[in-house]
């Protein structure tokens, strides 16, 4: 992976902390949105991109990997409250250990959601020979869709929990470096085709979980029903996602 996507990382972890740290107060109407777009994006992506890739000559472990991923993020989103997809249950006058297993399973998500940044390149020039002058940045723009609103969310949380600014901060810190760590721990392993192939079908499954999730939690609480806005919005991320396939 190239600087400018370790940069792009911790970029958008800070913008969408910072926007969480002076919007938290109107998180319930902006965060929902802002999902809507990115579970529709990274889940046409996914659909679209990732797995054609990760299924082309993969034998039938990837499909164990897959589920592997789905059902440890089930178990990760424990332990974070679901801050990937937007919760926000805060404690009035929380202790640090509800930040720290916030934390722990935010930071053990976005550690193996960065680790096949730095190969996902090499699979997909395998797969499409090179063809695509993007270089297989679909695996980055879309951890980098879904880092935003989970910083976003992950702010609004501890203050709505109590926390001081600068214990925010350093939590928001060390969450915007825990995926460029996967990504620069993963550069430096020797990994086969197959082995890639593994590693992007366990966060495939992650992606699947979450998108799906953010989705099914679109409409309204107790009833079968979505806002035109957020029909809108869902549309508009599919789209882009559909738009990638063009270029």
């Amino acid at each position: 992976m190239t600087l400018w996507g370790y940069l792009l990382l911790i970029s958008v972890v800070a913008g969408g902390g910072l926007v969480g740290y002076y919007l938290h107060k109107r998180a319930g109407s902006l965060l929902p949105m802002v999902l809507s777009f990115s579970g529709a994006y990274i889940l046409g992506i996914t659909v679209l991109h990732l797995l054609p890739e990760v299924m082309t000559g993969a034998s039938h472990k990837v499909g164990y990997w897959l589920l592997a991923g789905f059902f440890v993020q089930l178990l990760l989103e424990q332990l974070s409250q679901g801050v990937e997809h937007g919760h926000i249950h805060g404690r009035h006058h929380a202790r640090k250990g509800f930040a720290v297993q916030v934390m722990a399973g935010l930071c053990l998500h976005a550690f193996i959601e960065g680790m096949p940044l730095s190969h996902y390149g090499h699979l997909h020039e395998a797969v499409t020979h090179g063809a695509d002058h993007l270089k297989g940045t679909h695996l980055l723009i879309g951890v980098a869709l879904h880092k935003a609103p989970a910083a976003f969310a992950l702010a609004a949380l501890l203050l709505h929990s109590g926390f001081r600014k600068t214990f925010v901060f350093a939590c928001l810190g060390c969450f915007a470096l825990m995926s460029p760590l996967g990504a620069l721990l993963s550069s430096l392993m020797t990994l086969s085709l197959d082995q890639i192939q593994w590693l992007l079908a366990f966060v495939i499954g992650s992606f699947l979980h979450i998108s799906t999730t953010i989705l099914f939690e679109s409409d309204s609480p107790g009833k079968h029903a979505i806002s035109f806005r957020k029909v809108l919005t869902i549309l508009l991320g599919l789209g882009f996602s559909l738009a990638t396939t063009l270029l």
